[in-house]
């Protein structure tokens, strides 16, 4: 019988089309807790791009948390392997309760997540590079399936923007959810 992890990974293997991943584990600094893992795809899903995972985040546990459970994912426009560690360090900092890791939440990274970039905080919402079949309710052989959940990279007015509107009015505005370098929307 396959694991948690080995289930999870064949889903991504699948997602991915069998392209091999690099990891890089992010020891956790919560007593009790597992560390946090960035599963990076390079040149996926087309060349010039990465798109990064995390796995450890779901076994933290959360009140919120009585459907599924949430791993991060983000797909940009870039080599940068920053962009995924940046979203599996948010996971291993704020988990255990601080963020439920919904849609609609903002999370600042408190600086610069890259150097190719100006953008220091993520909007949290569905995962545009994924279908929906591919975000939702991945069996990983427990109670409670995992949600992928999107993670954009955003600039700080676009955070005081959202936090003011809402996300669905950012949403609503024209930019490009895969490009790192571009200026602020708002």
């Amino acid at each position: 019988m396959p694991t948690r992890v080995e289930r999870y990974l064949a889903h991504l293997d699948r997602l991915s089309g069998g392209r091999k991943p690099t990891f890089t584990p992010f020891p956790s600094t919560k007593p009790g807790l597992r560390g946090i893992t960035a599963i990076v795809y390079r040149d996926h899903p087309e060349p010039g791009f990465i798109t990064g995972l995390t796995y450890g985040l779901s076994l933290s546990g959360h009140p919120a948390w009585r459907r599924s459970t949430p791993e991060l994912c983000i797909t940009v426009r870039s080599a940068d392997d920053a962009w995924a560690w940046a979203i599996a360090h948010l996971a291993e900092r704020l988990r255990g309760g601080e963020c439920h890791f919904g849609y609609g939440d903002i999370i600042g990274f408190g600086e610069r997540v890259s150097e190719d970039s100006g953008m220091d905080s993520f909007a949290l919402f569905a995962p545009a590079a994924l279908e929906q079949d591919d975000f939702l309710g991945v069996d990983v052989g427990e109670e409670l399936p995992v949600n992928i959940t999107g993670c954009y990279p955003i600039h700080s007015s676009e955070r005081r923007f959202i936090q003011d509107n809402g996300v669905k009015a950012f949403w609503e505005l024209d930019w490009d959810p895969y490009d790192v370098t571009r200026a602020a929307v708002v």
